[in-house]
């Protein structure tokens, strides 16, 4: 009981704290929040987003494969950047820190919520949940996602949707995990696609697999398209 009466004089106090900030003082926060990760970011080199579960255990199969995608991506050259939290988050953190890979994670400040991943330098702080999603997206090449709940199916259905109104440009959805992604696939096929509410073309920029290997693979064509994209670009700008 107690522990309930401390968990809710802290959140409450944390509406009041938010409350006390104007609204105009609140953008230049946001506004801080984004010129700080963007100047960070983009002196990266190319990086990959991984997403799933902050509940998963270290016994957890997923934490495993995640800290295994880690290593993977990181001795392949390629960046990981999280959520910054537990579960999922930490075990990729740690697999690409613990190989001498860039690991960067961007925290959401939370009340009553546990405290980031010691995995990640460099580190980027946020209070805003659309300020980090546009972390994560933005220098990205590809999406990995990893079992989860709201949280993780939010961010995969917004990589969609984006990438649907075509307000970025294109990149891979790597769904890892046959037999927790499988029955949303299909119906997702079987209902929105059946009623013609979205396309297969919707579809094609997800990839279901257990193949780390292929994850791997699928990552680094991403990057590789996107740099002669952007070779493109700006020898068109010369």
């Amino acid at each position: 009981m107690m522990k309930d009466r401390d968990d809710f004089v802290r959140n409450y106090q944390y509406v009041l704290d938010e409350m006390k900030v104007g609204d105009s003082w609140r953008l230049f926060r946001i506004m801080s929040e984004f010129v700080e990760g963007f100047d960070l970011l983009s002196r990266q080199e190319p990086m990959v987003s991984v997403f799933g579960s902050a509940k998963a255990a270290e016994d957890d199969v997923y934490y495993t494969m995640a800290d295994q995608l880690g290593k993977k991506l990181s001795e392949a050259g390629i960046a990981v950047i999280t959520g910054g939290g537990p579960g999922i988050m930490e075990g990729a953190n740690k697999g690409a820190m613990e190989s001498g890979g860039k690991s960067i994670g961007v925290e959401i400040d939370l009340p009553l919520e546990q405290e980031g991943n010691p995995y990640t330098d460099p580190k980027i702080k946020v209070r805003h949940f659309f300020v980090r999603k546009v972390m994560l997206v933005k220098y990205s090449q590809a999406f990995v996602i990893f079992p989860g709940g709201f949280g993780t199916l939010d961010e995969l259905f917004e990589a969609l949707t984006l990438i649907r109104t075509k307000r970025t440009l294109p990149f891979p959805v790597i769904l890892v995990g046959r037999d927790f992604w499988q029955g949303l696939l299909d119906w997702l096929r079987n209902s929105p696609m059946d009623r013609r509410y979205i396309k297969q073309e919707d579809m094609d920029a997800l990839t279901i697999t257990d193949d780390l290997e292929e994850v791997v693979r699928v990552c680094q064509r991403s990057i590789l398209d996107s740099t002669k994209a952007r070779w493109i670009v700006e020898s068109r700008g010369a």
